[in-house]
């Protein structure tokens, strides 16, 4: 069957169109079939002024109708549509998504963070590598960080931080709010040894492609912050050219190095895998397993 997920974030807004099929041994293919990506960047206002102007509420509509109509070409049998930090933080948030409703017939949820963090766990990531190990989710995004602690088939912890690379980068997340992150990290990891962490995200997805890695090999913390290192120290043209990152990627990759190394070290996490997971392949999987319940 033929599904979709639609992810408005505070950088960017992702539609994923999906055929799923399930095998004759039980296990379940999720063939991507389209991913479109577009800068929408409502963070950079939100977070600074509290709303969402009027130019860039045309262009999310804009970007729906264009969604919905790759929808109808590609015949999506069931979609979900979700919002994350910056429409949650928008006090003319509900607006837009009335007027998206009204334009496009897509109806778009606002989830939490907490919300935000069970989706991105959906993917059964770390069951796919080894059970028995312990696992750190990482998934840093323009406006929150999520992180959910997987150890011994057992959630740990599933914890959603306002603390986002676009929050960062315009100097908006307090020392009392990084003291808190530390705090957190640190006193819900102490107990646990050999913690191997597991990033989502635009950035580090970017970060594994410049490294060069083989597939399902993990990234170095060391060399996480050598990118780190190399990224602050070029201007964000520098990066474009150097490292070919568009544009709407080279100024918030150095703040979202920063949350993943920080977290890493706090953690006690020498590598973290990558594997191309994102809040939209969680909710294509919620999407299946929803049709598969009420199928009965």
């Amino acid at each position: 069957m033929i599904l979709a997920a639609i992810d408005i974030g505070s950088n960017a807004a992702r539609l994923l169109i999906s055929d799923v099929l399930p095998y004759k041994d039980g296990t379940v293919d999720y063939t991507k079939l389209n991913l479109l990506r577009i800068p929408l960047r409502l963070g950079f206002d939100v977070f600074e002024t509290g709303v969402i102007p009027e130019e860039k509420a045309k262009m999310v509509i804009d970007t729906m109708k264009i969604y919905q109509q790759l929808m109808d070409l590609y015949k999506v049998e069931h979609y979900r549509a979700c919002a994350t930090s910056a429409m949650r933080d928008a006090r003319n948030g509900t607006d837009i998504i009335q007027q998206v409703k009204a334009e496009t017939g897509i109806g778009i949820e606002i989830i939490s963070g907490s919300e935000e963090a069970n989706v991105i766990y959906e993917t059964h990531i770390a069951e796919n590598i080894d059970s028995q190990d312990a696992f750190l989710y990482i998934d840093v995004g323009g406006g929150s960080t999520e992180l959910t602690m997987f150890h011994r088939g057992n959630i740990i912890f599933k914890e959603s931080f306002n603390i986002g690379t676009i929050r960062l980068l315009n100097g908006l997340v307090t020392d009392a709010q990084l003291d808190h992150f530390k705090w957190f990290v640190k006193t819900h990891t102490k107990e646990i040894s050999n913690i191997k962490a597991i990033g989502s995200g635009g950035n580090i997805n970017k970060v594994f492609s410049l490294s060069k890695t083989k597939e399902e090999r993990p990234l170095k913390l060391e060399l996480l912050r050598d990118y780190y290192k190399e990224l602050s120290a070029a201007t964000i043209e520098e990066r474009m050219h150097l490292y070919n990152i568009r544009r709407d990627r080279a100024d918030v990759i150095v703040p979202a190095l920063q949350i993943y190394t920080s977290v890493m070290r706090w953690a006690g996490a020498q590598e973290i895998y990558v594997p191309k997971i994102g809040l939209a392949d969680g909710l294509i999987r919620m999407l299946y397993n929803k049709y598969k319940t009420d199928q009965g």
